[in-house]
């Protein structure tokens, strides 16, 4: 079929249908930052919070998604971008059904960030910056290949060799150098508590979606 007429098919069960079924709203916590930086960790903090909660959710990680969904790709900007792609339609196909997906991906690029937001509504996705300064990363860095990239043996690697673009107006930011995991988790709680995106009782899951 060609592109231009591939419009979707209506499905019967809907987005809200499967919200209402789970007793909250779905929407994607998109996690960047230099690797190292602890987005996997903040992420895995997060659902793990969220599901004691009684929310579904579903963790999306970089490093994981590498062994398959993305195992065909390397780390060229275009390569970079296209993984940013693939991740983004994966957490909407998510969304869709419902659950509450957090993606941990460096995702460097701001446009491409803004690709991956833009396939959501406004309030379903929340961009978390994991700010931590390189050296930090540098040191956190028990893989060594920060290492590898500096003597040359890992190319177009973020952050050395790979530009990695700040974002500018971040929904969350946490500074994962100063504070620790169970503070940052704390912090992301609460600003997502004020938008209406975590429930304070069960009464609140059913009302606010």
């Amino acid at each position: 079929m060609p592109k231009h007429l591939n419009t979707g098919q209506a499905l019967s069960v809907t987005k809200h249908h499967r919200q209402m079924l789970n007793g909250h709203r779905s929407y994607a916590l998109w996690l960047t930052g230099l690797s190292g930086a602890g987005k996997s960790t903040l992420a895995n903090a997060l659902e793990a919070e969220l599901y004691a909660r009684g929310m579904r959710t579903f963790l999306l990680d970089g490093d994981n998604l590498r062994t398959g969904l993305t195992q065909d790709l390397g780390f060229s900007p275009a390569d970079r971008r296209e993984n940013v792609r693939r991740v983004a339609h994966a957490a909407k196909l998510l969304v869709d059904a419902g659950v509450v997906v957090l993606v941990a991906l460096i995702s460097p690029f701001h446009e491409e960030r803004q690709r991956a937001r833009a396939l959501f509504a406004p309030d379903e996705f929340v961009e978390i910056f994991v700010d931590c300064p390189l050296d930090v990363c540098e040191a956190r860095d028990v893989k060594g290949l920060y290492h590898q990239a500096r003597i040359g043996k890992i190319p177009e690697f973020t952050g050395i060799s790979s530009p990695y673009e700040r974002p500018a107006n971040p929904d969350i930011r946490v500074q994962s150098d100063r504070q620790s995991v169970e503070s940052d988790v704390r912090q992301v709680l609460l600003d997502l508590s004020r938008r209406g995106l975590v429930p304070n009782s069960d009464r609140d899951a059913v009302t606010r979606i």
